[in-house]
């Protein structure tokens, strides 16, 4: 499912016109990359929650020649399932 298609079925499910369906998931996305970037924690009961995570500096490998590489430390953003979502994926 792409955007357009989430637009869509939220437009469906809500009575939402395309217009403000689509204005809703921008608004959603900006807030949660807003909040995640500035090291804050999304949490939607039962949906799961947004998180930025850090990740150390390591040493890796260039596939290609074999050489030993630094790979600088980072952030990277992270989502965790919960539990209710994961029951309806796994249909319990």
């Amino acid at each position: 499912m792409n955007k357009t298609e989430l637009i869509e079925k939220i437009a469906q499910k809500s009575e939402l016109t395309k217009k403000d369906a689509e204005k809703a998931l921008n608004a959603f996305v900006d807030s949660v990359t807003e909040a995640v970037a500035g090291n804050d924690k999304v949490q939607l009961i039962g949906f799961g929650t947004f998180e930025l995570r850090r990740r150390e500096a390591r040493d890796g490998r260039d596939p290609r020649s074999g050489a030993v590489i630094k790979i600088p430390a980072s952030n990277t953003p992270a989502f965790k399932a919960g539990k209710s979502f994961k029951d309806a994926v796994n249909k319990k």
